[in-house]
This record gives structure tokens, C-alpha cells and sequence, in this order.
């Protein structure tokens, strides 16, 4: 196990243990965004697609609206109407509008979408093992904190 300054190849040391903590949450980040990418790139989607697909996935068959999507993502800067649209293309999403008011578009995920999902939940032991390196009670304090860190 190396440690952040032996990763990010540091010479001096941290400021402090709050500077140190930081740039290892946001290298960590990096690191597990790396692998999720790599593991979605053979089903042709990015994760920001993929956080798409699972929030339509979690309202479905209820559709949603496009400010829905965007404040449930986890990348809140992604461009949601982009991401949409590039799933829509795929099959994987549709658009429609919505019968009680002409202005809204509901955006619904396909049974395509649904069995893409499906495929990559079958391969999330794979995703999951770079978790193996800390037990459940290590995972629980590590969410626990990081919810403290956001409050």
C-alpha cells in the first residue's frame, strides 16, 4: 500500500493533516473514476452516462423530469441534456413530452437501457473488489466521515 506522497511522487510534506486528507479524497476520487471509466468503456458508455441510466432506472417506469436527473447525479457540473441526448442516440433513454404540460419533456429509460444495466450489475464484483482492501466496518466509518466532511 503506498501512501498519497509516495503516489503523487511528493518530495515535502503536507502543510497539514486536513491538506494531506484532501488532495487523497480528491486522488482517490480520480483513481476510482479511472476504474469505473475503464470497466463501462466495453459497454460504450461513460460513468456520467451510467449515473444517468441508474436514476432513470431507480424512478422507473415513473419517467423524469430533466432538473430531476441533474440534482440527483453525482457530478453535479456534467451536462445532463448532453448525456441524455447521447443515450437517447444509443436506444437507451427516451424523450417524450408530457401529456399534462406540453412544456415539460419526461425522459424514460428503454428496456435496452434496463438490460445494459443489468449487464453491468452482473459485473460489479469486478467493480467492487478495489474495495476488498478495507473491511465493512472500515467502509462504514469511511462513509460516515465523508458524510461529516459534506455537512
Amino acid at each position: 500500500m503506498a501512501s498519497i506522497e509516495v503516489e503523487i511522487k511528493q518530495n515535502k510534506k503536507f502543510e497539514s493533516e486536513h491538506q494531506k486528507a484532501a488532495v487523497n479524497i480528491m486522488f482517490t476520487s480520480s483513481w476510482l473514476y479511472n476504474i469505473n471509466a475503464t470497466r463501462l468503456k466495453k459497454h460504450a458508455v461513460t460513468p456520467e452516462q451510467f449515473n444517468v441510466l441508474r436514476i432513470l432506472r431507480g424512478s422507473y417506469p415513473k419517467p423524469l423530469m430533466l432538473g430531476n436527473v441533474t440534482c440527483r447525479m453525482v457530478d453535479k457540473s456534467s451536462n445532463a441534456t448532453r448525456l441524455v441526448e447521447k443515450l437517447r442516440q444509443k436506444g437507451y433513454v427516451k424523450r417524450e413530452l408530457c401529456e399534462t404540460n406540453r412544456r415539460q419533456v419526461d425522459i424514460l429509460i428503454t428496456d435496452k437501457g434496463l438490460a445494459l444495466l443489468t449487464k453491468i450489475d452482473n459485473e460489479a464484483e469486478e467493480w467492487l473488489d478495489t474495495m476488498k482492501g478495507i473491511t465493512k466496518a472500515e467502509a462504514l466509518e469511511l462513509n460516515r466521515l465523508l458524510d461529516k466532511l459534506r455537512s
